[in-house]
């Protein structure tokens, strides 16, 4: 059981604006000004606390956020990014460098997937795939030149569990580094409690939960992240995906509810999956005990959080998939969409959307069913009356 309460260590922040502002205030400026010139070069050579210099390397919005995800992750620092895809990016692109490998998970989301398997290799680094759930199998895909292990806490969109202190026991072994994403877990887990060296997330799902904008972040040691922005050679510094402060700011607010809505969405969650199991229809749900990864998640997750708001069913063939999902949209259960962490309830077919990257016959090699509908389960406040649509929509499909 995790006793770390990441919400508490956020609301004892103390981040007031410049005139006593409850929120702080808004940075509106890409450069900053000095009173010394010796200043702006200590800066520039990373020597100054507290100066800012230009908004694509630090803003005081950014670093308001940042401070909260720490605060939040448990970690020394945080750096926070335009997307989620340029976390991701950044974070193994700091590692690695030309003729360097790397141990993946091959249940992650689709574009991490297509940026490992079919950007890196114009830069000499090669990739293998595993099962991240056998341990033997990550340990003998590691070879002399391997990095890093990169995995997803919960995987997309199969929702398998990675047992991360295992994970950071072999990295250790090899002296790698264990990059987590935990995109689908906020609150319930903190990766680099368990294990993992940085943690990444697309903000731009649960954390900020109104799919009103994208953004990512990086969480990690201070090494880490002073590396990250470093002038001359930090790869967010360099390749620029820096988050706009109009953002960060709200953002900032919405985390300030993300225990609230993480609740909820992992009893409405519960509350569908019972529902499916009970009418017969093949469900994948870490919260039950049958889930090969139940176990190994509540080692690491925080019970309050419950076991979050992600489910999947199978209906077989991408037919009866799409099929049910436009039935449903129809009656109102939700949207026909893509991302996750919405306060309504999306859900799509990953092989021929957020996975369309991953190539059919990996999706099979994976156990990725053709017919599979991921669910992220929103904020409904009578989940039964929720249910009841799923149901005639199932009922009028065919499917029960």
């Amino acid at each position: 059981m995790n006793n770390f309460d990441g919400a508490t260590n956020i609301q004892n922040l103390l981040q007031f604006g410049e005139f006593g502002d409850v929120n702080p205030s808004i940075t509106d400026s890409a450069t900053y000004t000095f009173m010394q010139a010796k200043t702006m070069t200590e800066t520039f050579q990373g020597e100054a606390e507290g100066c800012f210099l230009y908004s694509r390397h630090w803003n005081p919005s950014n670093k308001y956020l940042a401070d909260a995800l720490a605060a939040m992750e448990g970690t020394d620092a945080a750096w926070v990014t335009a997307s989620g895809m340029g976390a991701i990016t950044c974070a193994i692109l700091q590692l690695v460098n030309a003729g360097d490998h790397i141990v993946s998970s091959i249940t992650t989301y689709g574009g991490t997937f297509a940026f490992l398997q079919n950007y890196l290799p114009k830069f000499n680094i090669s990739v293998t795939f595993v099962d991240i759930t056998k341990a033997d199998e990550v340990r003998r895909a590691i070879r002399p030149n391997t990095r890093l292990i990169y995995t997803e806490t919960m995987t997309n969109p199969l929702l398998q569990i990675s047992d991360l202190p295992l994970l950071r026991s072999i990295a250790d072994e090899h002296g790698i580094k264990l990059v987590v994403d935990n995109t689908f877990t906020p609150l319930m887990v903190a990766p680099c409690r368990h294990g993992a060296h940085i943690t990444v997330y697309s903000m731009t799902k649960f954390i900020n939960g109104k799919n009103d904008c994208v953004a990512g972040a990086i969480c990690g040691s201070h090494e880490i992240i002073n590396s990250l922005v470093d002038v001359n050679n930090g790869t967010a510094m360099l390749l620029g995906p820096v988050l706009d402060p109009l953002r960060s700011s709200s953002i900032l607010k919405n985390l300030h509810t993300l225990h609230i809505r993480m609740k909820q969405h992992s009893f409405n969650a519960a509350y569908l999956a019972n529902k499916f199991a009970e009418a017969g229809i093949k469900i994948i749900y870490p919260g039950f005990s049958n889930h090969p990864g139940h176990e190994t998640l509540r080692k690491v997750y925080d019970p309050q959080y419950g076991f979050g708001g992600m489910i999947a069913i199978d209906m077989k063939t991408a037919e009866n998939a799409n099929k049910l999902m436009e039935k449903m949209e129809h009656e109102g259960v939700g949207y026909l969409a893509v991302s996750l962490g919405y306060f309504k309830t999306l859900f799509s077919n990953p092989g021929k959307s957020t996975s369309s990257e991953v190539p059919e016959s990996v999706q099979k090699e994976m156990g990725m069913s053709e017919g599979l509908v991921r669910f992220s389960v929103g904020l409904d406040n009578d989940i039964e009356m929720t249910w009841q649509k799923i149901r005639k929509s199932l009922f009028e499909t065919g499917n029960l």
